[in-house]
Order: structure tokens, then C-alpha cells, then sequence
């Protein structure tokens, strides 16, 4: 994860989007509102591709394929444009995390240790 913050930080250099001051109250402000947009849009994106399978999958049911089969085609079917929504959320993901400078996969792993603690696992 450490090497996608990375590469993340050198495409925003190389476009020119790292104009945010992270010491700047005006600058920072409307850099977390922007990307909490985008972010949130993007979730939103995922969300209509799983709406997308549930929907195919139900009309492929309908017209007499195996429910299984028909939500496996479903899948294969959005599989591209999933991908590209995903990227995109993990894209905003490490352009938060590198302007808190967050160390995702440290953050992943402390996050997922303190899960085992609360399960006894």
C-alpha cells in the first residue's frame, strides 16, 4: 500500500493537482469538502454497479437461467466499470491519506488487529 500512496503522490505531482496547503485553514477547507464530494460520489458509483448485478441477475432469472449462473454472468457483466469505480475510491483514499499523512496499510493493520482483540481471534 505504501508503494500505491507513493505511485498516487507522483501522478498528482506530475498533473499538477497537489496545490493544497496542508497548513492553510482556506486551502485545506476547500480541499476536504472537494474530495469528500468525489469521494462520496464514488461510493455512490459502486453502489449503483451492485444495484446493476442485482437487477441483471433478476431479469436473467426471469427469462429462465439458474439463479447462480445468472448472478455470475450479472457480475462478469459490470466487472470493467466496478473495477474503474473501485479505482477511483482507492484513488481519494490515498489523496486523504497522503495529506494526513496516514500510512494506509499501518492504519489497515492496527485496524484489523484491533477486530481480532474484539472477537477473541
Amino acid at each position: 500500500m505504501k508503494d500505491v500512496q507513493a505511485y498516487y503522490q507522483t501522478f498528482q505531482e506530475e498533473m499538477g493537482w497537489d496545490k493544497v496547503d496542508p497548513q492553510d485553514f482556506q486551502s485545506s477547507k476547500e480541499f476536504l469538502l472537494y474530495i469528500h464530494m468525489l469521494l462520496t460520489t464514488e461510493v455512490a458509483e459502486v453502489a449503483e454497479e451492485f444495484r446493476t448485478i442485482l437487477y441483471r441477475t433478476k431479469d436473467l432469472t426471469e427469462k429462465g437461467m439458474a439463479q447462480n449462473a445468472a448472478f455470475l454472468q450479472a457480475k462478469q457483466e459490470v466487472r470493467e466499470n466496478l473495477g474503474k469505480e473501485l479505482a477511483d475510491c482507492l484513488a481519494y483514499l490515498c489523496k486523504l491519506a497522503n495529506y494526513f499523512e496516514y500510512d494506509l496499510e499501518d492504519e489497515l493493520r492496527s485496524k484489523l488487529d484491533e477486530i481480532r482483540v474484539k472477537y477473541n481471534k
